[in-house]
């Protein structure tokens, strides 16, 4: 009779079980409406910043390190306070999926935006994309609103989901949360506006880091699970290098490729016009259609990314395991 294989590790087991039930809660609840964690951490970094900030990358970088640091000395505390109960531990790793993945709300406002240009209502979908986008939305029309939703979709997937559950699966509780403070942090301080042009840069470079695999994974599983495979892989090669983000455009690139539409171009931010390069120029102009489609395509990478880490915590204790043998 042969041997079962190496049992999975606890750690392996508590992330397993607790990615599943957190993924399960967003999807069922999606964000609350208030009182996020995030939110908390974000006025807390905001505090922080008014104390510290200075027009210089050190004091910047000292900003990153307490936030961010912080954040993920609270997960690693977290952890090892509940480490004795499988239970607690789990429930921990939920709540923690929980509050830093937001797919569910990321698809509920697409749609809402959605459902208002298909009503022909751009003042309506004008309002609400402020919630999902950075852009002016006053230099929009219906169909620059339907392809800065395509991407945000696409970017947010990455951002809000894939990293998250990427570093959850690397590091637990810390991983996890410390992700989503880099995240947040670059979201708050890491664009190139005057006062955060020097501050911010060492939140922005850190995400550039942190985001690095999960955009790279996001890419992949979009063209694994997109409708064309080859057209996601060859517009990420041919054109993933030329947008200005290091880690969206992989992302955007090879969702543009995956349902067959064409991303990038002229946008207005704040009033900065930036000319980005077309993604996937082979492609159709985007459809009010093509939001839903992203926001299907979104869940079906979740999913694929659950699955992908879990399997990876598995091999790497199989690998360890073979390792203890053979010592």
């Amino acid at each position: 009779m042969p041997g079962r294989g190496p049992r999975p590790s606890r750690a392996t087991s508590t992330f397993a079980y607790g990615a599943a039930v957190g993924l399960a809660v967003d999807l069922l609840a999606g964000d609350p409406r208030r009182g996020h964690p995030v939110a908390a951490f974000g006025r807390a970094a905001g505090a922080v910043e008014r104390r510290l900030w200075r027009d210089d990358r050190g004091r910047g970088a000292l900003h990153t390190a307490l936030c961010a640091g912080g954040t993920v000395a609270l997960g690693a505390l977290a952890a090892r306070a509940v480490r004795d109960s499988r239970p607690a531990s789990v429930a921990l790793t939920a709540a923690s999926v929980w509050a830093v993945v937001g797919g569910t709300t990321l698809g509920r406002e697409a749609r809402a935006i959605g459902g208002a240009l298909e009503a022909g209502d751009l003042e309506v979908a004008r309002e609400r994309m402020p919630h999902l986008v950075g852009r002016d939305p006053q230099a929009l029309d219906g169909p620059a609103m339907a392809r800065a939703v395509v991407e945000s979709v696409a970017e947010n997937t990455s951002d809000a989901v894939v990293g998250a559950l990427f570093w959850g699966a690397v590091a637990g509780v810390p991983g996890l949360l410390g992700f989503r403070a880099v995240n947040t942090l670059d979201a708050m301080v890491g664009h190139r506006s005057p006062r955060h042009r020097r501050f911010g840069w060492a939140s922005a470079r850190l995400d550039d880091v942190a985001g690095w695999p999960g955009a790279r994974l996001t890419a992949v599983l979009a063209a694994a699970a997109g409708g064309n495979p080859g057209g996601a892989v060859r517009a990420w090669r041919q054109d993933a290098g030329r947008h200005p983000s290091p880690n969206a455009g992989p992302v955007e690139a090879s969702f543009a490729g995956a349902l067959g539409v064409r991303l990038g171009g002229t946008l207005s931010y704040g009033g900065r016009v930036e000319h980005r390069p077309v993604l996937n120029g082979a492609g159709r102009a985007v459809e009010v259609a093509d939001i839903d489609r992203a926001v299907r395509l979104s869940r079906r990478v979740t999913g694929l990314t659950l699955a992908v880490c879990v399997g990876g915590r598995l091999i790497a204790d199989a690998v360890s395991a073979r390792k203890r043998r053979s010592a």
